[in-house]
C-alpha cells in the first residue's frame, strides 16, 4: 500500500519560553523536525511527506528537509490554529493514491522507524493504530484541587505518535469533526468517534513529547547518552 506521512510542526512552543517555533528548537545540534525527518527517511514504506509548519516558516522547513536528504516528495503547508486543524490541512494535500496516512508530531523527536513501520502494519490490518505505553503512575481525578477519585490504571494507556490510519477513514473522521464540531487532541480519538478499530502498538517512554524546558533537558540527555534500558 502507498503511504504518506503527515508531520505536525506548527506549534509555537510557548511553554518552552523560547522565541523559536518548537519544531526548530535544537537538541544536540539537530532540530526536533530534522530528527523526525531523518526517522521518516529510514521508513521504506513511506512515499511522501506533508509538513504543517508555522506561518512564515516554510523556507526554514525546506532547509531542514534538504538537510535530512529525503528521497521522496515533501510538501509544506501552513498549519492551522490547533493541531487538529493542521492535520486536516495537511491531509488535504496528501496524494490521492495514498492508502495509508501516518501522523507524527515533530515534538516527539525520538520515535523510531520501527514504531512507524509497526503502526503502518497494524493499520493495514484493522484500519488504525496508535503507539502507546501503559500508564505507570497512579492517576487521580481532581476537582478544584481536591482528589475525588482514584482511577484504575490496569487498562489505561498513554497515547503517543506516530499514529496510522487508512486514508479514507481518517478523511471521514476529520470531515465528521468539522460537521459536528468535534475537537480532539489526537487523530485516534476522531477515528474512535466513527467506530473505527484502533489498535495499540507498543511505544517507549523515550518517545517523549517536548513541551516544557524540563522535557528539553531530558531530550538533551537522551540524545547525548541514550535511554537506559
Amino acid at each position: 500500500m502507498k503511504a504518506s506521512a503527515i508531520i505536525t510542526a506548527a506549534g509555537s512552543g510557548t511553554r518552552l519560553g523560547l522565541t523559536t517555533p518548537k519544531a526548530f528548537v535544537t537538541i544536540d545540534r539537530a532540530s526536533l523536525l530534522l530528527r523526525v525527518l531523518r526517522t521518516v527517511r529510514a521508513v521504506d514504506a513511506l512515499d511522501e511527506v506533508v509538513l504543517a509548519v508555522p506561518a512564515g516558516a516554510q523556507k526554514l522547513a525546506r532547509a531542514e528537509v534538504d538537510a535530512a536528504r529525503l528521497q521522496i516528495p515533501v510538501k509544506i503547508t501552513e498549519g492551522g490554529a490547533e493541531r487538529q486543524d493542521s492535520v486536516r490541512l495537511a491531509l488535504a494535500l496528501t496524494s490521492a493514491e495514498a492508502e495509508l496516512i501516518v501522523v507524527h508530531d515533530a515534538a516527539r523527536p525520538f520515535a523510531t522507524p520501527e514504531m512507524l513501520s509497526a503502526c503502518i502494519a497494524a493499520a493495514v490490518q484493522c484500519g488504525g493504530a496508535v503507539v502507546a505505553i501503559p500508564v505507570a503512575d497512579t492517576l487521580k481525578q481532581v476537582d478544584n484541587g481536591t482528589i475525588i477519585a482514584t482511577m484504575a490504571r490496569d487498562s489505561l494507556w498513554q497515547a503517543q505518535t506516530p499514529q496510522a490510519f487508512r486514508r479514507e477513514l481518517l478523511m471521514m473522521a476529520h470531515e465528521r469533526a468539522i460537521n459536528e464540531r468535534i475537537t480532539a487532541t489526537d487523530d485516534a480519538h476522531l477515528c474512535e468517534c466513527l467506530g473505527i478499530t484502533v489498535r495499540v502498538v507498543q511505544g517507549s517512554t523515550a518517545n517523549l513529547k517536548i513541551t516544557t524546558l524540563d522535557d528539553l533537558r531530558l531530550g538533551e540527555a537522551i540524545a547525548r547518552f541514550g535511554f537506559p534500558g
